[in-house]
């Protein structure tokens, strides 16, 4: 099953992305401008990354700072998933890949300071040429799905080169005190394999792993024992008890930092800091390697936050040496 195609919620201020993103900051791209600055794609890293996730952070950056509709921002959301193909699509082909009509299509490029949808594509085209592609022909649907989640990760890469937002994550996670960690029905995984190894370094890590009312009993028992942070894994299909479930955590004054599958997701608006990780969609069900990817980088920036974290990472090799918990 693919993506859900809902519209996501606004970010703070209005813009197509929370403030405090993990998407490369920038100042959107007025008509005829060139790519934005911080777009977190460094000076020649075309030679390093696929021109699908150069241009994929090239587009989170110039949707950044605008005030987009629902609608908008399903178009804007099928962009970046369809990064490569971007600059190449027509306004109707665009239209129905996005589930949206002709005319919002060319609404939205007017949103983004474009005179029309071929100024938008135009621009695209500059900014972005095209590379020759791989001739995806001789793959079957498996090996497609596979070189899917290559680029997914090649995506992540590229947003990584601005090491900040996870660097600012990891010390927020570091001193929250428990620390509670959500994730739901298809981020349950994510969530369950971030505690595992976040307690052997953290203190007091939380797994919710429940919706509804007693996922607010356990956000008020962690607010209480004194967390300051909230850390989320949220991938489609959207559950509302973990949209409602970050509302709640974010009003009793926990900061929420939220892995999730896009700037664009219904989580944003209750997100702090959002870190976006594409998931594959050409299989029946929805493939989350770049996710569990980001999780691991985020308990690599949380260690390098904890002072004592490699003396307890020696502690439990130890205990485990002497137990003879692992088979050699």
């Amino acid at each position: 099953m693919g993506e859900e195609a809902a519209g996501a919620a606004v970010g703070a201020g209005g813009s197509g992305v929370p403030a405090g993103s993990g998407v490369p900051a920038g100042s959107g791209a007025p008509a005829g401008s060139g790519v934005p600055a911080g777009s977190g794609v460094p000076v020649g890293a075309g030679a390093a990354t696929a021109s699908g996730a150069s241009t994929a952070a090239r587009l989170q950056a110039l949707f950044e700072g605008h005030r987009l509709t629902p609608t908008q921002r399903r178009i804007a959301h099928c962009m970046v998933r369809r990064a490569a193909d971007a600059p190449f699509l027509s306004s109707v082909e665009l239209a129905e890949l996005a589930g949206v009509s002709q005319p919002s299509v060319t609404r939205f490029a007017v949103a983004l300071g474009f005179d029309g949808y071929p100024a938008l594509r135009k621009h695209l085209r500059d900014v972005a040429p095209a590379e020759p592609a791989a001739d995806e022909g001789s793959y079957n649907e498996y090996q497609q799905a596979v070189q899917s989640e290559i680029d997914n990760l090649r995506h992540l890469a590229a947003l990584l080169a601005d090491p900040a937002p996870v660097v600012r994550a990891g010390r927020l996670l570091a001193e929250s005190r428990p620390l509670p960690v959500l994730g739901l029905r298809a981020a349950s995984a994510q969530a369950r394999g971030f505690t595992y190894f976040a307690r052997k370094v953290h203190p007091d890590v939380r797994l919710l792993d429940e919706g509804g009312t007693m996922l607010d009993d356990r956000v008020d028992a962690a607010k209480r024992a004194g967390a300051t942070a909230l850390l989320c894994f949220a991938l489609p299909r959207h559950p509302r008890e973990v949209v409602e479930g970050l509302e709640y955590a974010r009003e009793a004054g926990l900061t929420v930092v939220t892995v999730a599958d896009s700037a664009f997701a219904p989580v944003a608006r209750h997100s702090d800091l959002l870190l976006p990780a594409a998931v594959g969609t050409g299989l029946a069900f929805d493939t989350a390697c770049a996710p569990m990817l980001l999780g691991r980088v985020l308990l690599e920036a949380m260690c390098d936050a904890l002072p004592d974290a490699q003396a307890r990472l020696e502690e439990f090799d130890a205990k485990a040496a002497e137990r003879g918990l692992f088979v050699e």
